[in-house]
């Protein structure tokens, strides 16, 4: 049992780590973040396992000896209670006096007989839940004794299983579970297969069997702020993604279904569960080159950078001619200049968009075969040609807007999503994102289920006594019969004395007589 406990501390201290640093099951981008913020520390912790500290060698041996432990506490001890549960109350001691809460008592002569007294008694202690026994002593006395609090041991042997139970529905279900991440612009649709994640993260017995096959559709994504407290003025209240459900029938049919997502209020679909996590804009930016070919089109999310939105991303433009174009781009919801000329965004909705574009030619570096990042621009190899550091200053649009790129390399269009919205109403010209968390976990309702038994077997072995019982009844010259009560706690037990004073004085209540301290 000491084994038990000091590995169950030692667990809880090794999983220390996993709330200090991010985990790649659970946050992959923050763990690509925290490489970037700290480029010598982070290789130093990922050669120790830190940023997979649950999966980790050293946490899964802790996690096994603590799991093996509860197996070698659990077993003697139930073998234990078993036979303890088929045994007889214990023998009577001779001398009451010595134990707790002694209390007696003496019917006249003629009040009552040695024999009456004790099927009183017995009586009495069945009915309070006490398993008895009568005994007759050396001396012709007659006593009965009784013992309850078995299903205090009981519910600690529930509390140690069903701990061993959480401990292996959390190992078995975490290598039978996924999680991936998906980023979903408004009109587009997902498709609940391996390459449609942006990120996957399986266990170590899933397969793409276990996928649940259906399409997720983002319809809308409604945001409503607060506008009336001038002191959360801004912050959102409501995050609402309405989605549409595309589900695959036995007679390939789909059976379409409307739902929604909010943060507090996921989606439960196939075998997983959607989480909204993150939302923003996608500005839908169009690319033409020199000749007026369309070389990119399409909307792109860009990453909030502040409460107010204000939002960064990257267009890349691969099959631009003569030369392929980045773009770095500012998005401000609700554009407002400082000072010092550049922009900012006062408010999260769309008010007042504008899309600010440093623009660069050259080598995007895609065709090296090495990954890029889709939100980052590797400009060693390019040219600035609108920005900072150029000649034309940065471009900025409005929805709607067309501008002609630097060198007559082509041209860029900021589209308006609802051209047929009213005059000046750009509150829906840019089509937001969401990121959605998409979780699947079969050991959820295993783990709830021991988790609810730990707990009634904690509370039962810590409210219900173990405690022992005995009256004893002797006969006495003049024909009365004297009465014995004490009792015996197996570990603390504020209540005995209570309880053997209540058993007395319904005893003698029964039998007519006054009690004795």
């Amino acid at each position: 049992m000491r084994t038990a406990l000091f590995l169950l501390l030692l667990l809880a201290v090794a999983a220390v780590p996993g709330s200090l640093v991010p985990q790649r099951i659970s946050n992959p981008n923050g763990v690509l973040q925290y490489f970037d913020n700290n480029p010598e520390l982070a290789p130093v912790l990922d050669s120790i396992q830190a940023f997979d500290v649950y999966s980790s060698p050293w946490f899964s041996a802790i996690y096994l000896l603590l799991f093996v432990s509860l197996i070698g506490c659990v077993i003697p001890r139930t073998i234990h209670h078993i036979r303890a549960l088929r045994s007889q109350p214990p023998k009577t001691p001779a001398r009451l006096e010595r134990l707790e809460g002694f209390i007696t008592s003496e019917a006249p002569a003629g009040g009552t007989t040695s024999t009456a007294a004790i099927e009183t008694a017995r009586d009495i202690l069945k009915k309070s839940g006490y398993r008895v026994r009568l005994f007759t002593g050396m001396r012709g006395d007659l006593s009965v004794s009784a013992e309850r609090g078995y299903l205090r041991e009981t519910g600690n042997l529930v509390f140690h299983t069903a701990l061993i139970g959480v401990l292996l529905s959390v190992g078995i279900g975490g290598s039978l579970a996924y999680g991936g991440q998906k980023v979903i612009i408004e009109g587009n649709s997902f498709a609940n297969v391996l390459l449609s994640y942006e990120s996957f993260l399986p266990g170590r017995l899933f397969n793409e069997g276990m996928l649940t096959p259906y399409r997720l559709s983002l319809d809308n994504l409604a945001v409503t702020y607060e506008t009336e407290n001038r002191n959360a003025y801004g912050f959102p209240i409501d995050y609402t993604a309405s989605v549409t459900k595309y589900l695959p029938q036995p007679d390939g049919t789909e059976r379409v279904e409307q739902d929604i997502v909010k943060v507090n209020q996921p989606l439960s679909i196939g075998n997983g569960t959607v989480y909204l996590l993150g939302n923003g804009y996608a500005p839908k930016i169009t690319v033409r080159d020199g000749d007026g070919n369309v070389a990119f089109s399409d909307a792109v999310p860009f990453l909030p950078q502040d409460a107010n939105l204000t939002s960064l991303g990257v267009i890349k433009v691969t099959d631009s001619l003569p030369e392929q174009i980045g773009m770095i781009g500012f998005l401000y919801p609700t554009a407002a200049p400082l000072q010092t000329g550049a922009l900012t965004s006062n408010f999260a909705d769309l008010i007042n968009p504008v899309l600010s574009l440093q623009v660069y030619t050259g080598d995007l570096g895609v065709d090296d075969g090495v990954p890029r990042s889709v939100y980052s621009l590797n400009t060693d190899a390019m040219t600035e040609v609108a920005g900072r550091n150029a000649d034309t200053p940065s471009i900025q649009l409005v929805p709607g807007e067309t501008v002609d790129l630097p060198g007559n390399i082509g041209s860029v269009t900021f589209e308006n999503v609802d051209p047929g919205a009213a005059a000046g109403d750009l509150s829906n010209s840019v089509p937001r994102f969401v990121s959605f968390d998409i979780r699947s976990d079969p050991s959820k309702l295993w783990v709830l289920v021991f988790a609810i038994l730990v707990l009634a077997g904690l509370m039962t072995s810590l409210f219900i006594p173990r405690r022992r019982v005995w009256v004893k009844a002797s006969d006495v010259e003049g024909g009365g019969v004297r009465l014995e009560y004490a009792g015996l706690a197996r570990g603390e037990d504020p209540g005995l004395e209570r309880a053997v004073g209540d058993i007395a004085e319904r005893h003698s209540q029964r039998l007519g007589l006054r009690v004795k301290e």
